[in-house]
């Protein structure tokens, strides 16, 4: 198939955008994807959401949103429009412009990467793929995903790169829950795999985005993402070390932490916890760590803090024998109350949770095991389901021992808390304030 030229295709996009004629597709209608969808929509572009489970599109074309940072009336904003579509329908990319890629890139239990979703969604964009087209992926991946299974899946339909179609990387950035920056507040990092690529997905995303960083290639883009969750990871294991330190010397990490925090250059601020989660900070290093090792290099840094971080549920585990030994009870047959189990605090999410492999050791240890959470009326941990207790007279004061892991900011009296239930772990510093004579806290 004979090409168009590279300016010609990026011309013709570029009048497409500024003439808001562009349609503007996403795949995956998650965390990333729908937040996504709902900011093209809001500038006026039509939009095409489409996602493989057909239970999420019937609520979508309801304008019933599942998603905490899109409340309904936003979602019906979006429906409102008569060119939106929500649908299974992959063949309804053809008629996009713009494609983006946001689906789930999680982890095999041998840490290695799974990048099923991606080349599920790839190669249906292939069949469906022509000139003008210009593909984006969001999902974070290793280094060379984009040049290294995406570009030949396309190239072997005929088309040329930054001729017939473009192709380009940018990291989504989303941080569930967190008001103060949504879509349109956080810098937009963009790769192509050629400059007409490139200058395609800047322009696109100078849509919806303040601010878009220009990088030399799809490779840097995807590598950056890593850095900036790999960056976290080391920190956070870094002080979850320390917390250990000071345990055992005892020092409070949390008093430290403030006075350290003091300095107005050369520190910034982590705090322990019993884990760390959501979809990025656990999985994104392994997926450096994994393309590291195939060129023979090996991250040893990263893979301690990786350590040290999926170590955290079992240190919460022996805190809770120590806090109930100095009463004189075993775990086995205790009562455990977990305050809080979505990964962060003030959202619904629970994906990769500490609450949920600590609630799992309990388990196997013999102790009874209920939860509170505000956000989180149920969880399903394995083939057991479990309900957030409803909280009522005299229930607190039935539990042996209390464990603070998500420190919620709304929907939990922690006063009442502290009070009914003399025993405590604390993971997160959320007890400090309320803690009376005849509560005894054990920190992290």
């Amino acid at each position: 198939m004979s090409g168009m030229s590279e300016n010609k295709i990026l011309s013709a996009f570029i009048q497409k955008l500024q003439e808001k004629t562009a349609r503007i597709g996403i795949i995956g209608l998650g965390y990333v994807g729908l937040p996504l969808l709902e900011a093209f929509s809001r500038k006026g572009f039509a939009v095409t959401g489409v996602d493989i489970n057909p239970e999420r599109i019937q609520q979508l074309q309801r304008a019933e949103s599942y998603i905490q940072d899109i409340p309904n009336p936003m979602l019906a904003q979006v429906c409102a429009q008569a060119s939106t579509l929500f649908t299974t329908d992959f063949s309804s990319l053809s008629a996009c412009d713009a494609i983006i890629i946001c689906v789930p890139t999680p982890l095999r239990k041998s840490k290695e990467p799974d990048i099923s979703y991606i080349l599920s969604a790839a190669e249906k964009i292939a069949e469906f793929l022509h000139p003008g087209h210009l593909v984006i992926l969001e999902s974070t991946t290793y280094p060379g995903t984009t040049d290294e299974i995406l570009l030949p899946l396309f190239q072997a339909k005929g088309l040329d790169i930054g001729k017939d179609f473009m192709l380009a990387f940018s990291p989504e950035r989303i941080d569930p829950g967190n008001q103060s920056f949504q879509v349109s507040d956080i810098p937009k990092v963009v790769g192509g795999v050629t400059q007409a690529c490139t200058t395609a997905a800047e322009k696109l995303y100078h849509q919806v985005m303040e601010k878009v960083h220009i990088v030399s290639s799809a490779r840097v883009a995807e590598t950056s993402k890593i850095l900036e969750n790999t960056f976290r990871s080391v920190n956070i294991a870094l002080v979850n070390e320390f917390a250990g330190i000071c345990r055992t010397l005892g020092v409070d990490i949390w008093e430290v932490i403030d006075a350290a925090a003091t300095k107005p250059f050369g520190f910034m601020k982590f705090l322990p916890g019993p884990g760390i989660g959501g979809h990025c900070i656990p999985l994104d290093p392994h997926y450096l760590i994994w393309k590291s090792r195939l060129h023979g290099y090996e991250p040893r840094f990263m893979a301690l803090a990786e350590q040290i971080n999926s170590g955290m549920p079992r240190e919460v585990l022996q805190l809770i024998v120590e806090a109930l030994n100095g009463i004189k009870k075993s775990l086995n047959g205790s009562k455990i109350l977990i305050l809080g189990v979505a990964y962060k605090p003030d959202i619904d999410d629970v994906r990769e949770s500490p609450a949920l492999e600590l609630i799992q050791l309990l388990w196997s240890k013999g102790a009874q095991v209920a939860y509170y959470d505000p956000f989180v009326s149920e969880l399903q941990i394995e083939k057991q389901r479990l309900n957030s207790i409803e909280i009522s007279e005299g229930l607190l004061k039935t539990f042996d021992c209390g464990v603070v892991i998500t420190h919620h900011s709304k929907g939990v009296d922690y006063s009442q808390f502290c009070k009914e239930i003399p025993l405590w772990v604390d993971t997160r510093n959320a007890l400090r304030e309320c803690q009376t004579e005849n509560t005894h806290i054990l920190w992290l």
